[in-house]
């Protein structure tokens, strides 16, 4: 059973045709590249559907992959997407968390879609957990003609991500060490400005997250 929010917070909002490809006259702003973190693997999973059998609460997250130079989408584009499950664990490393747990082996939450005519892609999942330090997160790299062209974080508001870990599937760990996007010191170093805050809603049982990629393209 899915885990379903105990209160709802909708802060900023899927505006109609945030996804949409944008006008060559449109003003783009570079998306910052961020740490990759040591949890990124190439599992070559071609899906949008990243859940397996990790609960919590649901998540779908709609990106646009659009050049910095003219603003206009970027067909094909490669989207890679991973993240912490509700505990704080990542697939397929050892050693994590409290208990020093082991997922290797595992795929769960991770991975790949290609962006269609306008630039989109669209993945099925779960709202990140915290761990210690961080605020929280997914990791997202954009591969263009087998060249990195961007690797980089989205974060949420703070308010939804407060709402979430209401939810039981996120209960029963210590407080000490969650910490908010202003506390977050590689936010602050990576993004100071937010660009990689995603716009989210309330939606069913779960929030819907959605963010522009802007990369300097081929």
């Amino acid at each position: 059973m899915r885990d379903r929010p105990t209160r709802r917070v909708m802060l900023g909002t899927l505006a109609a045709g945030l996804l949409a490809p944008r006008p060559v006259s449109a003003t783009c702003l570079l998306t910052p590249q961020a740490v990759e973190g040591p949890f990124y693997l190439d599992p070559r999973l071609l899906r949008s559907d990243i859940r397996e059998d990790r609960t919590g609460t649901p998540l779908g997250v709609s990106l646009q992959v659009v050049s910095l130079r003219d603003c206009l989408a970027l067909p094909q584009a490669r989207v890679d997407l991973w993240h912490a499950d509700a505990r704080g664990l990542y697939s397929g490393y050892p050693d994590q968390g409290d208990r020093n747990a082991s997922t290797v082996g595992r795929t769960f939450l991770r991975g790949t879609q290609v962006a269609d005519g306008a630039g989109r892609v669209a993945f099925r999942t779960i709202y990140p957990g915290w761990y210690p330090g961080r605020t929280p997160h997914l990791h997202v790299k954009v591969i263009l003609g087998g060249r990195t062209a961007l690797t980089g974080q989205i974060y949420f508001p703070d308010a939804v991500s407060e709402a979430v870990y209401e939810g039981s599937a996120y209960a029963g760990r210590p407080r000490r060490g969650r910490i908010g996007n202003a506390r977050d010191v590689l936010m602050r170093q990576d993004d100071p400005e937010g660009r990689g805050i995603a716009a989210v809603r309330a939606e069913g049982e779960g929030y819907e997250a959605a963010l522009t990629l802007v990369v300097r393209g081929m």
